[in-house]
């Protein structure tokens, strides 16, 4: 399994939680559901985890094929706009901000394992911070 963050972006305020969003690519061969997949939140050099839940029904990605995970509801009008693109949007639902600044770290896991995990700097044009070597 190939998934990949190719970009995090943060809420515009704490309150357009539908402008706060993370892309997912599928860079496998095969097609990848994230049915019964977990999203885990942590900061950089802190063990805790925090788990927003499990994403159930979840989604297919096709190989080579993106979406993006927005963290609000598109039902609610405080919750601002989701971009709308040739990209589809997948609604977390949640009521509050998932990044809190940079050195978030989000991980999408399966059970135990991890699937992928980028951590966010506000600085970076993609939102996504260097990977350490």
């Amino acid at each position: 399994m190939a998934i990949v963050f190719t970009e995090i972006h943060p809420a515009e305020s704490p309150e357009q939680l539908n402008t706060e969003w993370f892309i997912l690519r599928n860079d496998g061969e095969k097609p990848l559901s994230t049915r019964n997949c977990n999203l885990v939140v942590s900061r950089k050099g802190s063990k805790k985890q925090s788990s927003l839940g499990t994403m159930d029904p979840g989604f297919s990605l096709a190989p080579g094929e993106s979406v993006r995970v927005v963290t609000g509801n598109p039902g609610r009008k405080a919750h601002g706009s989701a971009p709308t693109d040739d990209i589809r949007n997948y609604n977390l639902f949640l009521a509050a901000p998932v990044l809190k600044g940079s050195g978030t770290i989000l991980t999408v896991s399966l059970r135990q394992l991890s699937l992928a995990s980028a951590e966010f700097s506000k600085e970076a044009k993609d939102g996504l911070a260097e990977a350490s070597a």
